[in-house]
């Protein structure tokens, strides 16, 4: 019987049945395009809804140069497919609703009436949009704040917003000191950006 080197990376290998070579041909492939879910009237209101969100301030920027707007549209026309017709209803509903009740589309409106109207929405004076609101909050929370893999965070700003340092796998006695905040480890979890990993 032939003797075999056995080391973790073949036990890892094995485990999964890809052989190695496999694995580093798809790494080294770039990323299928994906086409955007949604024209350009459909982004111009989703990017006034993510302005008013999380509005750039002297803490740094908005949800809108964070790239929040990409990582919806990413996931409307990849994982999110099932939920794309209701989410550009919502959108839809809610510039309807501003011309109801201010006269002017949603993202024509000054900030000042883009607050009033999504304010009545999330007081449930516009019931049938609640529920949009807030799945369109969540995402704009994920995109923010989520690993900028996806498209959104970008340069980490989501991060630095709450000081976040980053994900490490280990980290040493000086990342653990209470006295000084730790160094910002700034790495993307799941690979270079534009990677579709799906979700």
């Amino acid at each position: 019987m032939k003797e075999t080197s056995i080391t973790r990376r073949t036990i890892l290998a094995g485990a999964t049945l890809i052989p190695l070579s496999a694995i580093r041909r798809a790494e080294a492939q770039p990323a299928t395009a994906i086409a955007p879910a949604m024209n350009a009237e459909q982004r111009k209101i989703l990017d006034a809804f993510i302005d008013r969100i999380i509005p750039k301030d002297e803490l740094g920027p908005g949800a809108v140069e964070c790239g929040v707007g990409d990582y919806i549209d990413r996931c409307l026309a990849d994982y999110l497919a099932a939920e794309k017709p209701l989410f550009l209803d919502g959108l839809a509903s809610l510039d309807v609703f501003a011309l109801r009740t201010q006269g002017i589309a949603f993202a024509s409106l000054t900030a000042d009436k883009q607050d009033a109207v999504l304010t009545a929405i999330d007081s449930n004076q516009a019931p049938n949009l609640r529920g949009f609101f807030n799945r369109a909050r969540r995402l704009i929370l994920e995109g923010m704040f989520g690993d900028p893999v996806y498209g959104g965070n970008k340069n980490f700003a989501g991060w630095d917003l709450i000081r976040y340092p980053g994900a490490k796998l280990a980290v040493g006695p000086e990342d653990q000191s209470m006295k000084t905040p730790p160094k910002p480890f700034r790495r993307e979890l799941f690979g270079a950006a534009g990677e579709n990993h799906g979700h």
